[in-house]
């Protein structure tokens, strides 16, 4: 077996006999088709000596009997072209079903070659099982430090008590500055009331200074 199979597998050999597979086929194929058209022929044959062997069967006994024989022998012969073909169809389905298997067995080794190369570069399932228990460690190891950096930051957080009642003292004081510097209330005048006209200070000073130069005046004369 293991010799049937490094005939077609190993190295020019292997090579020969597909190249040998591939021109059986195709001479098989090409003889099929020769048959077919001799087949066609041949009925066309048989069913011209048969119109002949009708036309003449009363009008010339000799003429029918005559072409009724040809057709005969026409027949006989397309039985076996007939046979010849179905002898030919196995034999090539058997070929290419051979060779199908063969590409078939060869697709498998080419996939257990391709598997035993994954399997010796990943080490086996305990070099495999080795690197998942690294991974599962690592990430045990980021999970530990993300938890120590979170609890870290929680250490560090602000009390919101604290900013309340930071934040209210801040509000009460505002409130108070506001009121201190708060214009006073003004006052409403009775309804009908004169409201007494505002007199500039300027204005005051400027009249007192000039009675007091018209006092001086009048006291030089």
């Amino acid at each position: 077996m293991s010799g049937w199979f490094g005939s077609w597998f190993g190295g020019n050999s292997g090579a020969k006999t597909a190249a040998a597979t591939k021109e059986a086929i195709v001479r098989l194929r090409t003889q099929i088709d020769m048959l077919h058209k001799r087949e066609t022929h041949m009925e066309k044959q048989i069913e011209e000596q048969d119109q002949i062997a009708r036309k003449n069967v009363t009008s010339n006994v000799k003429a029918a009997k005559a072409a009724l024989k040809r057709k005969k022998v026409l027949e006989k012969n397309l039985e076996s072209t007939q046979a010849h073909i179905a002898t030919l169809e196995a034999q090539m389905n058997a070929v290419e079903n051979a060779n199908i298997n063969i590409e078939t067995v060869k697709t498998i080794q080419q996939v257990n070659v391709s598997m035993a190369a994954i399997q010796a570069q990943l080490g086996g399932a305990n070099a495999v099982e080795k690197v998942m228990d690294k991974m599962e460690e690592n990430t045990e190891y980021v999970n530990d430090i993300s938890e120590s950096i979170k609890r870290a930051n929680l250490g560090q957080q602000i009390d919101e008590d604290d900013l309340e009642e930071e934040l209210n003292q801040m509000a009460q004081e505002e409130l108070d500055n506001k009121m201190l510097g708060a214009p006073a209330a003004p006052v409403t005048a009775a309804p009908g009331a004169v409201k007494p006209v505002a007199v500039p200070k300027q204005t005051v000073e400027d009249e007192e200074e000039e009675e007091l130069r018209k006092l001086q005046a009048e006291m030089a004369m």
